[in-house]
Formats: C-alpha cells, structure tokens, sequence
C-alpha cells in the first residue's frame, strides 16, 4: 500500500507543480505584455503569444469546461473538492498499483485547478487553439485530466491491463 500512495502522491505533487508553474509564467507574461497588475486581468483576454493556429491567451474560467456551470460561482471550488475526495476515494479502495498514477495525475490536475479559484476566483487558462474553427481556452492541468480519464476509463474496461498480482497488499 505504501508503494501505491507514494506513485499517487508523486504524481499528484508533480502536475500541480508543473501547472502551476506554468501559469504563473503565463500570468507574468500578460502582465509584462498589458503593463496591467494581476487583479486587472482576472476580466479581460491578454494574449502573450500568437500564431495562426494556436495563441498563448491568458484568460481566467469561472466555470469549467466552454464556461459551464459559471453560475455556482464560489460554490462550484467546494463542488470539485468533493468531486475530487470522491475520485480518490474510490481509488484507494481499490486497492490497484494500475491505478495510482492515472489517478494521481488526475487529483493534482483537478487540485491545481480548485488552487486556481481559491487564489484567483477562477481558473487560469491559456491555450487558445483556433486553427479552422474556435475551440475553448483551456491549460495543461485540463489535458492532464482529459489523459488520466481516458487512462482510468481503459483500465475499467480492460481488466487484463491491471494484473491480479499487482493488487495492493493490506498492511498487516
């Protein structure tokens, strides 16, 4: 069990360290490029980089995925934590080594997000791809997710991927 939680714990501490590093890099180049302070950005689109296909804009999300649920505005951080304990409950009791690292990678993406509403009352976002048609805005944390979901999903549907012998042993 020791083993497991260590994978998950480090999985999970390195994602929201490399996102929230990245956003902060993202939040101090608008800054530079606006000549705004932090707190003039949290309404308005800074783009710091841009290309034809893909811009580099910073925007803040108070909702979640194309802006949904915006409406529960501070209620929807304390949605997610439960979503969250929710996640990470079910994959300890499952007691699986194959599950720790997806896991661990989608709890500190979703963490890195709440940190996001907690500290800026929305989520910091900056990938804006809009090569052939508009997409919505969205950061590493969320393609972090999207990965350990589709991750969790084939492991659900492919029991043979998660051997029997890499079941968790409990702690005598």
């Amino acid at each position: 069990m020791a083993k497991s939680l260590f994978i998950l714990a480090l999985a999970l501490i390195g994602i929201f360290i490399a996102d929230q590093g990245i956003k902060e890099f993202f939040i101090l180049k608008a800054m530079e490029a606006s000549s705004l302070p932090q707190e003039a950005l949290y309404h308005r689109a800074v783009d710091v980089y841009e290309t034809s296909c893909i811009n580099m804009r910073l925007v803040f999300n108070y909702g979640v995925a194309f802006s949904m649920l915006s409406f529960l505005a501070e209620y929807l951080k304390w949605l997610q934590l439960v979503m969250i304990t929710g996640v990470l409950a079910y994959v300890i009791s499952l007691k699986k080594l194959c599950y720790m690292l997806p896991a661990g990678i989608l709890i500190g993406a979703g963490l890195s997000n709440v940190y996001d509403r907690f500290n800026h009352g929305g989520v910091v976002d900056y990938i804006y791809w809009h090569c052939g048609f508009n997409f919505a805005i969205f950061n590493f944390a969320d393609m972090m997710i999207d990965l350990a979901v589709v991750w969790i999903l084939f492991l659900n549907f492919k029991p043979k991927f998660c051997k029997e012998n890499e079941k968790v042993e409990k702690l005598s």
